[in-house]
């Protein structure tokens, strides 16, 4: 069946010649139904919430429905999986649907995650489940109001039909939008194919659609790489002062944009374990938490690899030399925000780097402390309960009040303006596994998609305290120690 509709153009992508993708028909669900629409993200791109989930509008978002303008694509990549070149990989579960206008003037990709075998499927049934969506929703919007680029979600669908993966699991399709999901992955596989024209066409496409200031460079090319590395070691920062464990940083899941992308097996952190690995399937650790910073420098490596027909070696290599100073700068700035300083010392970096490890000795709850921070008094012999609450070992802990109380004192903002703002950048809500298990076995267990929406609205302003919402603050219970995510979604 295919229905005209107003929503979608074709994809800009689709210029591009056909050895980038492939026009595939989506496979249809049987019977969908809406589980959550994003009232928030249909405003800013100017649709109707209501109408999302319309028989013929849902029709569209699930693949029961072709566009007007036509099939899909599936796009062609490849990518290194834990450290190995795993050949060509491709969207193996996505379409992209075509392009949405922005009142901006800008447009971004409507993509489907989960509409079924596409012909970089690899064996696999291109279906998406319910449970593994329902985190990719909820996480996606989080980050999202949290300040972190990421891609989003807009709609998610489920039906009756069965998917198999370790047990019969429901089907689900998500409705992702992002200004582009290009991934480093597409410039390696072409450079491994021996492609140099087409990633020369490939930069061009990128440069011109949404980094259109790296044309005026001398060298456009080289511009385009440094503004990719200094996207990702921001990126990579943010998500280092809010906890967020990616899980599976393959070079096929980085974004050429800088977003946050492709949310499998992620989590964030609760108690703080530096070497936390939040994806289950990741046996070597390559992908912890504290990992994460150098991993992205190893995927720009790979990325450099591919931009050798364009730019040479040593200008690639300054670049990726760039890397780490654009990272500890990013993360430093960061971390000072978190703990209200507004000016830059020398020191900085050692008084975040021994809290983290105090917090690390005894598994301090990350979100918990540094909220609770704020409220701390910079008057000798204050009460710091509520801070001290939070660390088993009270002495480490007030050994480092005093020289945090010290560099205070260096300060010129009033206690007042520190605490709104360590409060505006240190979340009270953020996406624990526990509260997303909650959610997730009401909807599988029960078809209660009540506490999805729920969930939603609390993360949607994760920095202001809700009383409703008081119960997602808090500790974590015992059980959650035993939830365990991997890559089978």
């Amino acid at each position: 069946m295919t229905i005209p509709t107003p929503l979608l153009q074709p994809a800009r992508f689709a210029a591009l010649p056909a050895v980038f993708y492939r026009a595939t028909a989506p496979t249809s669900l049987h019977s969908p139904r809406l589980v959550i629409a994003n009232a928030a993200l249909a405003h800013e791109l100017e649709l109707d919430e209501a109408q999302l989930g319309a028989p013929d509008n849902l029709a569209l978002f699930c693949g029961n429905a072709l566009p007007a303008h036509g099939l899909p694509l599936a796009t062609r990549y490849g990518g290194h999986q834990f450290g190995v070149w795993a050949g060509q990989l491709g969207d193996g579960r996505a379409l992209l649907l075509g392009d949405r206008a922005c009142p901006n003037g800008q447009s971004v990709e409507v993509q489907l995650k989960g509409a079924g075998v596409t012909p970089f499927s690899r064996m696999g049934d291109g279906r998406a489940v319910l449970r593994s969506s329902i985190r990719e929703y909820l996480a996606s919007e989080a980050m999202q109001a949290l300040g972190i680029p990421t891609t989003r979600a807009l709609l998610l669908a489920t039906s009756d039909d069965a998917v198999y993966r370790e047990r019969p699991e429901t089907a689900a399709v998500l409705t992702r939008v992002a200004p582009s999901f290009i991934r480093f992955g597409h410039f390696e596989l072409l450079y491994h194919q021996g492609q140099h024209d087409e990633i020369r066409q490939l930069a061009d496409f990128v440069i011109d659609q949404y980094l259109p200031a790296c044309r005026e460079a001398s060298q456009p090319y080289q511009a385009l790489f440094a503004e990719v590395v200094a996207r990702t070691a921001s990126l990579m920062a943010q998500w280092q002062a809010v906890g967020f464990c990616h899980g599976v940083m393959n070079s096929d899941n980085m974004s050429i944009l800088g977003l946050t992308l492709d949310y499998g097996p992620f989590g964030f952190l609760d108690g703080l374990n530096l070497a936390h690995i939040c994806n289950h399937s990741d046996h070597s650790g390559r992908y912890a938490y504290n990992q994460q910073p150098q991993i992205a420098l190893w995927n720009l490596y790979c990325l450099a690899s591919s931009f050798l027909p364009l730019v040479t070696e040593p200008e690639l290599r300054a670049e990726l030399d760039r890397y780490d100073g654009l990272y500890q700068a990013a993360y430093l700035a960061r971390f000072r925000a978190k703990l209200g300083l507004v000016t830059e010392c020398k020191e900085d970096a050692a008084l975040i780097s021994s809290l983290l490890h105090t917090l690390h000795a005894y598994h301090t709850d990350f979100t918990l402390f540094f909220r609770a921070l704020a409220e701390f008094d910079t008057a000798a012999g204050s009460d710091s309960a509520s801070v001290l609450d939070l660390l088993v070992d009270r002495e480490a802990g007030l050994h480092w009040l005093a020289r945090y109380r010290t560099r205070l004192m260096q300060e010129t903002r009033t206690q007042k303006a520190r605490q709104q703002a360590m409060h505006a950048v240190n979340p009270a809500y953020v996406l624990r596994n526990h509260l997303a298990e909650q959610a997730i076995r009401l909807a599988c267990d029960e078809g209660d998609y009540g506490e999805i929406a729920r969930l939603a609205r609390c993360l949607a302003n994760p920095f202001s305290e809700q009383a409703e919402f008081a119960s997602y603050a808090a500790l974590p219970p015992e059980w959650a120690a035993a939830l365990a995510v991997s890559c089978s979604s």
